[in-house]
């Protein structure tokens, strides 16, 4: 290997080849595992109150040797890839019973990049990037004389992953990934309101620092800080919801994406274990993961990988189809033990971390309905064009999210903006509601962060228009 070569990064301690015979002497017990290499460089600036806060720089390296038998997983992980810390993690896996079967099948090798291997770090010089972070804070504070506060971050990391197997399969994948943010807060007679944006991907910083994007930033967060000046108190009670397209969708991953990861489902306690061929959701919900989709610059979406992170190439799961439940997302073991085939969404944060089902890009498909005729089904009801924080219970599917703006919709119309709404519900009682699909698909821009287990992988939604009858509204008024 060259030093041109990213895997250089991982091996400057070790050979492949002993790397290779390493695992495949720790993993002897075992019927399924891996060791998980990966060298990640990341860096944040944040630009707040006029003047540069934070700029963070950082390099790890480390690997996580996993041995799987049967139903039990031994995990250990270090942050020097040598020799001597693979063999005392390998001490870890002697605790396993032997395997009862033969080793697991290799992931389907794959040629597909989904990205560059360019690191977005090393691109664009040190003074350059805080020079756009100034440029936004001058622009956004001129724009509008309510404009208080201006806080705006870039990020970005570049992770090199390999993934080594007992049985000689090896897979290699270099991943960036970038985001810019712009949050805004406005003042009017006392009242102060803030808006946001956050656009990013598996990329580059080429785009970001093109004016069009970041001027759309500063315009989207302004706009929403200045909408939320004239918002009113919201209503409370059951009444009809219209969500808008793109990042609203992240009540979809929420309220049902993680109940048909496979891990709950096999366990039982997802409130669609064993729902398999049943109707799950109105007619003409189609709700898919997909880890191969590219965004408008022909690079990665956010969630999409080209391979998971046990090596299996990612794919297009389609979950429910018109209502009806299909399958689950799956890593290898749950994948294994439900006797199914893995999808590709063997996920972990990091090498510190063991791998389990998550979502990549999931969103629901887009339907036939104009948006504006399902605007006009709506006699009294909010309008939720774009969400905060939420949260949701896995075993019943019942989820609470906030809207970060809304606005009521009397007889048809889009009325006065609302401060204060929560959507209260569970996932599967809320697809079966939908009674309006869209037919303008969106997909989200790019900054979604989903958790589970205690692990944070970036991750996509998306949905068109929906008309939801009948949800629980929490209001201030």
């Amino acid at each position: 290997m060259t030093t041109a070569d990213p895997r250089s990064l991982l091996y400057r301690q070790l050979d492949p080849a002993r790397a290779a015979e390493l695992t495949r002497q720790a993993l002897s017990r075992c019927d399924d595992g891996e060791l998980y290499l990966q060298f990640t460089a990341s860096e944040m600036f944040g630009f707040d109150d006029g003047r540069l806060k934070t700029a963070d720089y950082s390099r790890d390296a480390g690997f996580g040797l996993r041995g799987v038998s049967g139903e039990m997983t031994g995990f250990a992980h270090a942050n020097e890839i040598s020799e001597a810390a693979i063999r005392r993690a390998a001490q870890t896996l002697e605790l396993l019973d032997p395997a009862a079967g033969p080793i697991a099948a290799p992931p389907r090798a794959s040629n597909v990049r989904l990205y560059t291997d360019a690191s977005p770090l090393d691109l664009i010089p040190f003074a350059e990037k805080v020079k756009l972070l100034e440029t936004i804070d001058a622009a956004a504070r001129a724009r509008d004389p309510r404009v208080v506060q201006v806080s705006a971050s870039l990020a970005a990391s570049w992770s090199v992953v390999e993934i080594v197997r007992p049985d000689g399969f090896v897979a290699t994948d270099v991943r960036p990934l970038v985001r810019l943010n712009v949050g805004i807060v406005a003042e009017s007679n006392g009242r102060r309101e803030t808006g946001s944006f956050g656009i990013g991907g598996r990329r580059l910083y080429d785009d970001l620092f093109a004016p069009e994007t970041w001027n759309r930033a500063i315009d989207s967060a302004l706009a929403q800080a200045l909408t939320n000046l004239e918002s009113v108190a919201a209503p409370a009670g059951e009444m009809t919801v219209l969500l808008g397209p793109g990042w609203p969708g992240v009540l979809l991953h929420e309220a049902v994406g993680h109940g048909l990861e496979g891990d709950f489902n096999r366990k039982g306690t997802s409130a669609f274990s064993g729902r398999i061929g049943q109707r799950v959701a109105a007619p003409g919900v189609t709700v898919v993961d997909d880890g191969t989709m590219l965004g408008v610059n022909g690079q990665g979406r956010r969630g999409s990988l080209s391979i998971d992170d046990e090596g299996t190439p990612t794919s297009e799961t389609v979950l429910i189809e018109d209502g009806i439940l299909k399958g689950y997302m799956q890593d290898r073991l749950n994948a294994r033990l439900m006797g199914v085939a893995p999808t590709g969404n063997g996920r972990r944060e990091s090498y510190a971390h063991a791998p389990m089902p998550r979502m990549t890009n999931t969103f629901m498909r887009g339907g036939n309905d104009d948006p504006a005729e399902l605007l006009s089904r709506v006699k009294q009801g909010i309008f939720a064009k774009s969400f905060g924080g939420g949260q949701v219970d896995i075993v019943s599917g019942k989820f609470v999210f906030s809207c970060t703006e809304a606005y009521l919709i009397e007889n048809g119309k889009l009325g006065a903006p609302i401060k204060g709404a929560t959507l209260i519900g569970d996932g599967p009682t809320v697809l079966t509601k939908v009674s309006g699909i869209g037919n303008d698909l969106a997909l989200d821009e790019g900054v979604g962060v989903c958790g589970k287990g205690g692990q944070s992988v970036p991750a996509g939604v998306g949905q068109p228009t929906l008309l939801i009858d009948g949800l629980t509204v929490g209001g201030t008024a």
